[in-house]
């Protein structure tokens, strides 16, 4: 019968991690919006504020937080950009079959499932 100690022992042998990452967004439908969007975050604007005024995602209500994202729950694009980009750097404009995202890694976790 699996436990708890046996299953982290055999995520830990052979290196089976479930990675999450905090990550907040914007979505606009172009990509002329994203990159004046991207100049106002680079110059000091507040990335919630901004979310909750242009963002297409329902998200947007939330400041753009995405909250607690596990690996492959986002398209493939994004979800690549989310798991390898530095972490408190804004990325973006990534296109994807929704529009243009402006994102920000919070921090990730590794962590064994």
């Amino acid at each position: 019968m699996p436990t708890v100690e046996k299953d982290h022992q055999h995520n830990e042998k052979y290196g089976e991690k479930m990675s999450t990452a905090i990550v907040r967004h914007i979505l606009v439908k172009d990509l002329s919006t994203a990159e004046v969007l991207k100049k106002q975050l680079q110059a000091g604007a507040e990335f919630a504020k901004l979310a909750k005024q242009h963002s297409i995602c329902n998200s947007a209500k939330r400041g753009g937080e995405l909250g607690e994202i596990k690996k492959g729950q986002l398209v493939p694009v994004i979800d690549k950009l989310v798991f390898s980009a530095p972490e408190k750097t804004l990325q973006g404009p990534i296109k994807s079959k929704f529009g243009f995202h402006l994102l920000e890694v919070k921090f990730r976790m590794d962590g064994f499932h």
